[in-house]
């Protein structure tokens, strides 16, 4: 099982998250209360910013425009890492 390291800033908390789990599944499963809703990808509560890190999501098309995607935002309630990951959040 290939473990990867996230770490949240500025608060500075980490977590881990296992191969199919998302971002917000591994921070909810570590104690983290991150912000949420929907879950699917839609109502972008959970909208952050990526740090550092790759992600790819496991729906086509999420709640982000082109300029959110390039200027870095994410929605970790669909986002799987493909690396180890920096947030801010």
């Amino acid at each position: 099982m290939t473990l990867k390291h996230i770490r949240i800033e500025p608060s500075g908390q980490t977590f881990t998250v296992t191969a199919g789990q998302s971002l917000l599944e591994g921070a909810l499963a570590a104690g983290i209360d991150l912000p949420r809703s929907c879950r699917n990808g839609t109502c972008r509560a959970c909208l952050c910013r990526l740090a550092s890190g790759q992600i790819s999501y496991r729906i086509e098309w999420p709640g982000l425009s082109a300029d959110e995607k390039a200027e870095g935002y994410v929605l970790p309630c669909v986002a799987l890492p493909q690396s180890d990951v920096v947030l801010k959040a």
